[in-house]
């Protein structure tokens, strides 16, 4: 653990807010958060745990807000994070012993692909009704998750763009995928944070810090997303990940 001092708390709180707003509208709040919590004296694999405290609680804070919404189904959230659980066990366990370095081109990559997904909108041209798209693409959706649940699991930074990507490819608006997308990396970070904290690497005093301001942006961002619907964050996805991206490319 590391010496804090009130100012760093502070700073933890303001990031978060930030981050959890971003994370809820599209994604890539931990490429603020982690960073930070290296820069104030966490290893690597600590931050990565520590960061977890704050996802699982901004997205418990974002799920409140949703839940009144009508646009949360829990049947086609519960499916999807099955995989995701199973996932994101082996990453976590990958992620206490292997540096996550590598994962940053990945992760720029993946960025970009995003942009592209976001740019045309393959959600708009064949949007079905959500028990459809279960349906016909069950199995590659679940996959998908699954594979989510691995990356997640290792870094969590970007999972958010993965997430909406596999979701709009399924047919769900943004709208609907933001809300899918909270669930399941709150569902499958419980588990993830586990392993972390089992082998030490959780500092609970700034992870504490760090949530809390991470659950005031869930809960602005949640109602925002409802409110201005799937074009406006189309274009704010596309906005952070263009910016997500350049960041990890120049380092």
């Amino acid at each position: 653990m590391v010496d804090i001092v009130w100012w760093q708390l502070i700073a933890l709180m303001l990031v978060g807010i930030v981050s959890g707003f971003l994370n809820i509208l599209a994604g890539g709040g931990s490429l603020l958060t982690l960073p930070l919590l290296i820069f104030l004296g966490l290893p690597a694999a600590e931050a990565n745990g520590t960061n977890r405290v704050a996802i699982v609680v901004q997205n418990i804070a974002a799920i409140r807000s949703y839940r009144s919404s009508g646009v949360l189904t829990w049947r086609l959230a519960l499916l999807c994070s099955i995989p995701a659980i199973i996932g994101a066990c082996i990453g976590a366990q990958l992620a206490v012993t292997v540096d996550e370095q590598l994962f940053r081109q990945l992760l720029a990559a993946v960025m970009v692909l995003m942009v592209l997904l976001t740019t045309f909108d393959p959600a708009r041209r064949y949007r079905q009704k959500m028990g459809d798209a279960v349906m016909q693409a069950r199995w590659p959706l679940l996959f998908g998750f699954f594979i989510i649940g691995i990356y997640g699991g290792f870094i969590q930074a970007g999972v958010g763009f993965l997430i909406l990507s596999v979701t709009m490819l399924a047919g769900l608006d943004l709208v609907r995928g933001n809300v899918l997308k909270v669930v399941v990396i709150l569902v499958f970070n419980i588990p993830a944070l586990a392993i972390f904290a089992w082998n030490g690497q959780v500092d609970w005093l700034l992870g504490s810090a760090l949530a809390s301001g991470n659950a005031v942006g869930a809960l602005l961002a949640a109602k925002v997303a409802v409110a201005k619907g799937h074009d406006w964050i189309r274009r704010v996805v596309t906005l952070v990940v263009l910016a997500c991206a350049l960041r990890l490319i120049v380092g």
